[in-house]
């Protein structure tokens, strides 16, 4: 169990990074771009307009960063347990079954995931048959591997604490 800890703290560390990268990323460009029409169209700046195409492909890759960060966001917070929850059986259950109330339901995501992880690998595959292409000559799958990606991450964290919440049971069962 350690390892997968320590395995999880690593990516965990990873996505906050990146999730730093994108969203800087993401202010950068979109200011730029805001930039760049409000000098041409009330500076009558004329190379705001011409440096403007230039980045055409800002905007189609912020809206791509934007799905980048909503899934490493959701993988960081179901990997501190912050995700949203309906907590209407901790208060009909008694305190005692709480624990294996988190075994079931972590397993229940972790399975949900797993769905939506082979929904969107068959996706993705699609993606890669049609060819197309998002800017820059980047081919559209590219972008779209945040799919099975943040769903294995997100099933890998509900299979993480699900592990870790029966081993909890198993410990104090034992004592």
């Amino acid at each position: 169990m350690k390892h997968l800890a320590r395995i999880d703290k690593a990516i965990a560390r990873f996505e906050g990074w990146l999730l730093i990268l994108f969203l800087s990323l993401m202010v950068s460009l979109t200011f730029v771009q805001v930039l760049l029409r409000s000098l041409f169209i009330y500076a009558h700046v004329g190379w705001a307009n011409d440096l403007m195409g230039g980045i055409d492909w800002a905007e189609p890759f912020v809206r791509l960063l934007v799905l980048w960060v909503t899934f490493l966001g959701a993988s960081l917070v179901t990997g501190e347990n912050k995700h949203i929850k309906i907590d209407l059986f901790t208060q009909i259950i008694p305190a005692t079954w709480l624990p294996l109330l988190n075994v079931l339901l972590s397993l229940a995501g972790a399975l949900v995931t797993a769905l939506m992880l082979k929904a969107s690998v068959f996706y993705v595959s699609t993606e890669v048959s049609f060819g197309g292409e998002l800017f820059l000559g980047i081919p559209t799958w590219i972008g779209q591997l945040i799919l099975p990606l943040g769903f294995l991450l997100i099933c890998f964290r509900f299979l993480v604490r699900g592990l870790s919440s029966a081993l909890g049971i198993l410990r104090r069962t034992a004592s």
